[in-house]
């Protein structure tokens, strides 16, 4: 590590750049110099040397490009145009049939204050109240989705979404090390075994042991149940954000729920679900991200996270990022059999035991 000094409209500071990383980019750079200066990368220009000259910024190089030793000053200006905003990417995941509660009434949508690009660079995103961006967090296309954009809110791992289905047995079972007990989330099978009164076969629709089993499997689907569960485990309310509809359910967090308590969010497209978390701007990296927040509001049109989600979701709606599960095409990819919306798929999944379908 060795020090550089940089100059800004606000006044100078001090950071330590590693410059024996190769892996340490012109991009990394821009974030330190936007914690010190608050100037946005994408709107930074950067000057060093006597006479200063201009240095040519490209993100994904290294910080050798540009030519910085230990103890160099830089002069840190702010252009005064603006890099397009940035928009997503319109590629639809392949067909997984989830579950999803369908009690919430669509909620008045009111229009973004700033409208989101349809660049195919980037994450969509929509711009806050405050400034801040609300960035969808696209999760991988797999029947862990729910449990990815869970994990990714609350463990910011992806790779604890398989871990989100382990149950009980791995607690109790004395064969399983120690270090994975401490990492096994027990969670969504674990919260239907300690509540057999809520989770009976009524509300599964099948014997509780028979879904504990089927949940735990990676070609299972998870949805309204499964957010109730992790709403509860972590005491914080999960509002899922139907795209198509722009419809929100609230799966509260039970007594610790309502004004004073915490929220997140997961977009529902329909078959897929992904996160989406607050940011300083769109190409902040993840641990600056903000994935829960305070409940401002019990009335879902004054939350000011919730009336950004909204709006993201209007933008995914308008670039057709949603699928209509009652009347989408599907085809199972084990025998081939056509089939017609979501209740076709899952009664083909009772009878035959498939669980593998595919959109066309």
């Amino acid at each position: 590590m060795a020090p550089i000094r940089i100059r800004h409209a606000k006044g100078v500071a001090t950071i330590q750049v590693p410059f024996e990383n190769d892996a340490y980019t012109v991009q990394d750079l821009q974030q330190e110099i936007y914690a010190a200066s608050q100037i946005l990368p994408s709107r930074q220009s950067l000057k060093t040397g006597y006479p200063p000259r201009s240095l040519d910024l490209i993100p994904e190089l290294p910080i050798s490009s540009l030519g910085l030793k230990g103890g160099d000053q830089l002069i840190v200006g702010e252009e005064a145009h603006e890099s397009p905003s940035r928009g997503p990417g319109t590629n639809k995941p392949a067909a997984q049939v989830q579950q999803q509660s369908k009690t919430s009434t669509p909620a008045a949508v009111s229009p973004p204050a700033v409208a989101p690009s349809a660049s195919s660079k980037g994450p969509a995103h929509v711009s806050t109240s405050d400034g801040s961006v609300l960035v969808h967090r696209v999760v991988p296309d797999d029947n862990s989705c729910l449990f990815a954009s869970v994990a990714l809110i609350f463990e910011q791992n992806l790779n604890k979404a398989s871990q989100m289905r382990q149950s009980w047995s791995l607690i109790y079972n004395p064969g399983i090390p120690k270090s994975l007990l401490l990492f096994s989330f027990k969670v969504v099978a674990d919260g239907i075994k300690k509540d057999p009164i809520t989770y009976n076969e009524a509300i599964l629709g099948m014997p509780p042991s028979k879904y504990i089993d089927t949940i735990l499997k990676p070609s299972a689907w998870g949805g309204a149940i499964e957010l109730t569960i992790l709403a509860a485990h972590y005491r914080t309310e999960i509002c899922s954000i139907d795209v198509e509809t722009g419809r929100i359910d609230q799966f509260t967090a039970g007594t610790d729920g309502g004004i004073g308590g915490m929220r997140c969010i997961v977009i529902y497209s329909g078959i897929h679900y992904d996160a989406a978390t607050l940011a300083p701007m769109v190409d902040a990296p993840a641990d600056w991200h903000q994935t829960v927040f305070p409940i401002t509001s019990t009335n879902t049109s004054d939350d000011n996270i919730l009336i950004a989600a909204k709006k993201l979701a209007d933008f995914l709606r308008s670039q057709k990022a949603f699928t209509n599960t009652a009347t989408f095409d599907l085809k199972c990819e084990v025998c081939g059999q056509g089939l017609k919306g979501e209740r076709e798929a899952r009664a083909h999944a009772e009878q035959t035991g498939h669980t593998r379908f595919g959109e066309y």
